[in-house]
């Protein structure tokens, strides 16, 4: 349901659907991305990637994290990182709704984290034309949360909505597209429990 008394990020923060060619929302996915780029072109042991960090972030990063670059995010902001945890090359995080990754997270290579829905019924996903002659069309975004101590192997993709419990493994290659619990191991398309983690 679209609400014209919210603002666009209001909209877009409470999983409603929203106008992603707001102003506003197009100015701080710009930023993101420009920080992205001055991010990715730094050199692994450059100390100004942590100033960029704090900058596309704000306080939602620990210090102890260590993103391997490049790094792709829609905004940062939305994102809140626990200390110790590592993402290796191509972590993309669409963070359209809040994202809240533990401690000592594990992420391989090409892992996808994307918050983003379109509508399923096409009268209501298509381009519109706006009142100032504009096209655009809706969406909304419902948030992931990944506890501590996870692993997730590389070319991951977690979708929308999804919780994943502290201390679960997610195997190469799996799309998550409902929640998964804590101490597991889970894989596949879509992504389903194989078996409980033991002592």
């Amino acid at each position: 349901m679209y609400i014209p008394s919210m603002t666009e990020k209001e909209k877009m923060l409470a999983g409603e659907l929203y106008d992603p060619s707001d102003a506003l929302l197009v100015s701080q996915r710009q930023m993101a991305h420009s920080l992205c780029r001055q991010y990715n072109n730094l050199d692994e042991t450059d100390e100004e990637r942590n100033l960029i960090l704090k900058k596309l972030f704000g306080e939602n990063i620990a210090k102890s994290v260590y993103l391997q670059g490049p790094v792709f995010f829609d905004y940062g902001v939305n994102t809140q990182i626990g200390e110790n945890t590592f993402a290796n090359f191509n972590f993309t995080v669409l963070d359209c709704a809040p994202v809240n990754i533990g401690k000592n997270v594990f992420f391989g290579p090409n892992v996808a984290l994307y918050t983003p829905l379109h509508p399923l019924r096409w009268q209501e996903r298509n381009m519109f034309t706006k009142s100032d002659g504009s096209l655009v069309n809706l969406e909304y975004a419902k948030p992931i949360s990944i506890g501590d101590n996870c692993w997730i192997a590389g070319n991951v993709t977690i979708c929308a909505g999804v919780t994943i419990g502290e201390g679960s493994v997610i195997g190469v290659g799996s799309v998550v597209v409902r929640d998964i619990p804590s101490g597991v191991v889970a894989v596949g398309n879509p992504c389903k429990v194989l078996k409980k983690i033991m002592e």
